[in-house]
């Protein structure tokens, strides 16, 4: 018979013991020194002015059409700027304290994540919308640049009206021709200055959504500090790059 040649044994030395041996999962630490936390945006209350009504709106009925998924309630929100809505889920309620004028919006299980996740969103949804149709959201944009400068015109000559009465914003931002684009309905668009543009509406998703349409067409660069600029946005400066 062939004898199996035995090779010696490396001992392990003292200190590589601990790196080798497995930690319970209660041990293990994450890269965030601070304790989870739940958000608490769902549960906040919400401030009603006195000239917004809130109704709460039953879902319409749909004849001859069957399905297991309750339909959405609406609230719709009335202002003296406007008009706007918010679906509810199936699983959030909704209550107002007519006395003081609070508005708050509750869950049927607190420990449903998918639920505490719509709820939060729902909240700051409504929230934004009382908002909207009693003071309004704006977005003031700002061009940086030689020679940029931007106008509102009644008409265009590259875009198609989508609306009667639609206005067009004319921008010359170092293309060799204007850039046009049209105002959405609901928002209203004005210059105080030649680079200045001032964006006015209800929807707060509207706005930002323009704004950012417009921000496309010139997003400030680092080198030179040129560019549209949306609200209070900056930018950090680079070094020239030297050859």
């Amino acid at each position: 018979m062939a004898m199996k040649s035995c090779r010696p044994v490396t001992p392990i030395h003292d200190f590589l013991i601990p790196a080798l041996q497995t930690l319970p999962a209660s041990t293990y630490r994450s890269f965030s020194h601070s304790a989870p936390r739940a958000s608490r945006v769902g549960a906040a209350t919400i401030a009603v002015p006195p000239d917004v009504n809130l109704r709460l709106l039953d879902p319409p009925k749909r004849k001859g059409i069957i399905t297991r998924v309750e339909p959405p309630q609406i609230i719709e929100i009335e202002g003296p700027l406007g008009k706007a809505s918010v679906q509810l889920p199936p699983f959030v309620s909704y209550a107002i304290n007519e006395a003081t004028r609070k508005a708050t919006l509750s869950v049927l299980d607190r420990k449903a994540r998918d639920q505490r996740e719509i709820w939060g969103t729902t909240r700051s949804y409504l929230a934004n919308h009382i908002l909207g149709v009693s003071e309004g959201h704006t977005a003031i944009l700002r061009l940086v640049g030689v020679g940029y400068r931007a106008t509102i015109e009644p008409t265009a000559i590259t875009v198609k009206p989508e609306y009667p009465g639609q206005q067009f914003i004319s921008l010359k931002v170092g293309y060799s021709h204007p850039i046009e684009l049209g105002v959405p309905m609901g928002v209203k668009a004005s210059t105080p200055l030649p680079t200045r543009i001032l964006l006015e509406g209800v929807n707060k998703e509207v706005v930002n959504s323009f704004a950012a349409s417009i921000r496309r067409w010139r997003v400030p660069e680092p080198y030179k500090g040129k560019g549209i600029f949306v609200n209070e946005e900056t930018i950090k400066l680079k070094a020239k790059k030297i050859k």
